[in-house]
């Protein structure tokens, strides 16, 4: 059986494969700690055999990525001066690899594609967590949340999110057709219910907070590019003004209050305190990756004790950037930093220059939404989930020639055959 390659892996002619391997994708981000090692052979299956496909379509120029790799290496070369380096160098090759095959992704896959899998992924998910699932007792604050089959609500609050906000995409900010539509309608639903359900602030919060920007970006496209660098300007002097305001009136105790929290934010303020002590000790090139949450390590079964880890793993500081100053000191501090940086204005560029653009007014949104929740939670510097995965498929499709970017948004998506370019 011969098998066209535009199946596989041209974008906007690969929706089934396209769609069903990223709903996979996400389902092992989420679950790959309960199936092991199987789940991560089945992510690796779904992409890397692409190369062999069209090894030019799919790698690409990678020197446009150098920026882009930059992060995951230095992460990788950490065990040499790592105190776990074992533990270091193996969790580096695993993030460099998801790296890889979301680079895989950002070239093969494009962003109507993206949208369907994540949100049936997602919706796989909600659907195992609400059946499967159970409440948690936070002993730090003494209340109940519904955490499904993770660890914490806020995993769950963080699928949830995503498939709100893929599926509002679906229908104000990506040509999407009828057909996909009603079927997105039930899985918003899904997300919606379950972000309730998790009592995640953080989740609540950023989804919240990114919908509404993304929504005033779609009235700001209606107008020509030169009109829109005009709004902004404003915008962003209005936003700063509402900022200083709701600091000075108290808002955001009462944000805080509404989700049954305190100014310590249950433990975290104390949490990033310690790990900006512990950053101390290796300030410029940190412990290594990964090297400091280890069993046996006293610092971190201290920490673990202090908040009830029973399981003495999964947890970190609820911050990227204290997270990274940590393992990676101020040069990975620094890395990721440009990482994000670049993302998000290359994106806010596109978005202020572009006449249409509808994948950088997507891949806006979900990078900002990283952004808010990587001051309290750490989504994108672990291997394997679906936050990097996320993350560096927008920095593939930004690093692609504009020429390349725009062919990723091709005719909108509809259910019939199209004319193969090629067999495999």
């Amino acid at each position: 059986m011969r098998i066209a390659k535009s199946a596989l892996i041209r974008p906007g002619q690969n929706t089934f494969y396209g769609a069903f391997a990223v709903a996979v994708s996400v389902f092992i981000f989420a679950y790959s700690a309960h199936f092991g090692q199987i789940s991560v052979l089945v992510f690796y299956a779904l992409w890397l055999p692409l190369i062999l496909v069209d090894y030019r379509h799919v790698i690409g120029n990678y020197a446009r990525f150098s920026w882009i790799l930059t992060f995951g290496l230095f992460a990788c070369l950490s065990f040499i001066w790592s105190d776990a380096p074992a533990v270091s160098l193996r969790a580096g090759i695993q993030y460099m690899t998801t790296i890889v095959c979301a680079l895989i992704a950002s070239r093969t896959i494009d962003a109507r594609t993206l949208t369907s899998g994540i949100s049936i992924g997602v919706g796989i998910v909600l659907i195992y967590s609400l059946v499967f699932g159970q409440y948690h007792y936070d002993p730090l604050d003494g209340s109940y949340s519904f955490i499904g089959t993770f660890s914490s609500k806020n995993q769950l609050g963080f699928f949830a999110s995503l498939g709100v906000y893929f599926v509002f995409a679906s229908f104000f900010i990506l040509p999407t057709g009828k057909l996909w539509r009603c079927i997105a309608i039930p899985l918003g639903a899904l997300s919606a219910y379950s972000l309730l359900a998790s009592s995640s602030a953080t989740s609540i919060i950023a989804t919240a907070a990114t919908l509404m920007i993304v929504t005033t970006l779609s009235v700001v496209l209606k107008f020509s590019p030169r009109n829109r660098r005009s709004f902004f300007l404003i915008g962003l002097v209005v936003a700063v003004i509402i900022a200083v305001v709701a600091l000075n009136t108290g808002a955001v105790d009462l944000i805080l209050g509404a989700f049954g929290k305190d100014t310590t934010l249950t433990g975290r303020t104390y949490l990033w305190d310690q790990g900006l002590r512990a950053a101390h000790e290796s300030p410029v090139i940190g412990v290594g990756y990964y090297a400091y949450w280890v069993q046996g390590f006293s610092e971190a079964e201290r920490l673990w004790e202090e908040f009830y880890i029973d399981s003495r793993s999964g947890f970190h500081f609820h911050n990227t950037y204290i997270e990274a100053l940590v393992e990676l000191g101020y040069i990975g501090l620094i890395l990721i930093i440009l990482l994000m940086a670049q993302i998000l204005f290359g994106y806010l560029r596109r978005l202020l220059t572009e006449s249409r653009a509808p994948q950088a007014h997507l891949m806006f949104g979900i990078t900002l939404m990283l952004l808010i929740r990587s001051f309290f939670e750490l989504d994108f510097m672990t291997p394997y989930s679906v936050g990097a995965f996320l993350l560096y498929y927008s920095a593939g499709i930004l690093a692609i020639p504009q020429r390349g970017a725009s062919s990723l948004m091709v005719q909108p998506w509809q259910w019939e055959k199209t004319r193969p370019e090629g067999t495999a």
